[in-house]
């Protein structure tokens, strides 16, 4: 049997592989603030005041299209559509900040 270090089964040390990964492994903390700090920045400056206010209701107040709708006095594709214009503006304007 050949006893190369490299010769080991895959299930033999894996708790040991994890724990010296969760020991090792950098955060990503900065990251993170740099992404919510460009999101606010993007919300402020990219999207429009319609936008802002049905991206604001859908996710912060949790507010169904349908519900977004009947508050703002739209069709619930017209909710539709702005969401999704709202998040393909975010998504242009955050690409690179990841």
């Amino acid at each position: 049997m050949n006893t190369s270090a490299f010769n080991t089964r895959a299930s033999e040390h894996p708790g040991d592989m994890a724990a010296w990964l969760r020991a090792h492994a950098e955060t990503n903390d900065s990251q993170l603030r740099r992404v919510h700090r460009n999101l606010k920045r993007a919300i402020r400056e990219e999207l429009t005041e319609r936008q802002r206010t049905m991206l604001l209701m859908r996710y912060s107040q949790g507010f169904s299209m349908a519900r977004i709708a009947k508050e703002l006095g739209v069709n619930r594709s017209t909710v539709s559509r702005t969401l999704a214009r709202a998040n393909k503006r975010l998504e242009r304007a955050l690409k690179y900040s990841f």
